[in-house]
């Protein structure tokens, strides 16, 4: 339905050429935006009812211990991978378990190989490069996610958190305990928790908006055939220079991997062009836009390092096995 109604605005109401650059990035920017605070709105509601219900403190206690030696990690990664959402889909859910007190580092994971693996891209690498390069790309997305979530969450960066998070934070503890000393029905907790939600995605509108404006342009205007100019088989810096182009795009892995293929097929190693698509669908400028609203740009800064090194590593490995 929101397709359809993008659709209908930009090619039905404004009669703009599908075909046209200016067409294709208004659609995108439509589509994407009303996607996003809609899926924000939903999962924050979700969040708000899980915290009404489950003692929020209790749960952050688990989870930051021991007990699941790492297997937080694995199950938040795993998770991620079977949750078909972009870059910038991802960081709703990832304003919920902040939200829900999830640990950092686990939220993190989740982050991470939510946008590497879903379950279009897999059935398309299943057609294009067979079984085993497509269990690479997934074993690889999830093993990034776990690893980075690992990473990150043993460097305690909790503190270049935005106040906007730690009192989303603070509140969600103090409505949890309230909800459960007054043991109200949940009719009766609805509007509040509504009301909470929508206030959530009214403090994050302008960021989505201005993070999927630069999405649809960088979707409707960067020429095709422009990389592969630069990231040739013969260029030792074939990976990182694939990996830097692919940051500032903006795609789901389903809309890069008929570019992968095509790169592949002019001559292009498999692992600088896996790397090239988990820079484009992991990291993009809109997603850190959005995530401007819950980080500080330091902590913007040191996730999109860290998962760049892991992407370029995990590119120059894949070039030397495959």
């Amino acid at each position: 339905m929101i397709q359809w109604f993008a659709d209908w605005l930009i090619y039905g109401v404004f009669s703009l050429e599908k075909a046209s650059r200016l067409g294709i990035a208004l659609n995108f920017f439509v589509y994407d935006t009303i996607k996003i605070l809609l899926l924000l709105f939903l999962i924050s509601s979700i969040m708000g009812v899980i915290n009404a219900y489950f003692p929020i403190e209790r749960l952050k206690n688990y989870l930051s211990t021991h007990k699941l030696y790492g297997l937080q990690y694995v199950l938040a990664s795993f998770f991620g991978a079977i949750t078909p959402f972009c870059s910038c889909s991802s960081v709703p859910l990832f304003i919920g378990f902040v939200k829900g007190g999830i640990p950092l580092g686990v939220t993190f994971a989740f982050l991470i190989t939510s946008p590497l693996v879903n379950e279009v891209a897999v059935a398309m690498f299943l057609g294009s490069f067979g079984v085993k390069i497509t269990l690479i790309y997934v074993l690889s997305g999830i093993v990034l996610g776990v690893i980075g979530g690992f990473v990150l969450g043993k460097m305690n960066l909790e503190r270049y958190l935005t106040q906007w998070v730690k009192n989303i934070q603070a509140s969600s503890e103090t409505e949890s305990d309230h909800w459960q000393k007054e043991n109200t029905k949940f009719l009766d907790r609805l509007p509040a928790i509504l009301k909470d939600s929508w206030c959530i995605v009214k403090g994050v509108i302008l960021y989505v908006v201005i993070g999927i404006a630069i999405g649809g342009a960088m979707h409707g205007y960067v020429p095709e055939g422009f990389f592969e100019n630069y990231v040739s088989k013969a260029n030792f810096f074939a990976v990182p220079l694939a990996v830097i182009f692919g940051v500032p795009l903006y795609s789901n892995a389903a809309g890069v991997v008929p570019l992968i293929e095509v790169f592949v097929a002019k001559g292009i190693p498999m692992g600088t062009a896996i790397a090239f698509m988990m820079a484009v669908v992991g990291l993009s400028l809109p997603e850190a836009t959005l995530l401007k609203k819950v980080m500080t740009w330091r902590l913007i800064g040191i996730f999109f390092g860290v998962i760049t090194l892991f992407i370029i590593l995990s590119g120059y490995l894949f070039n030397i096995i495959l």
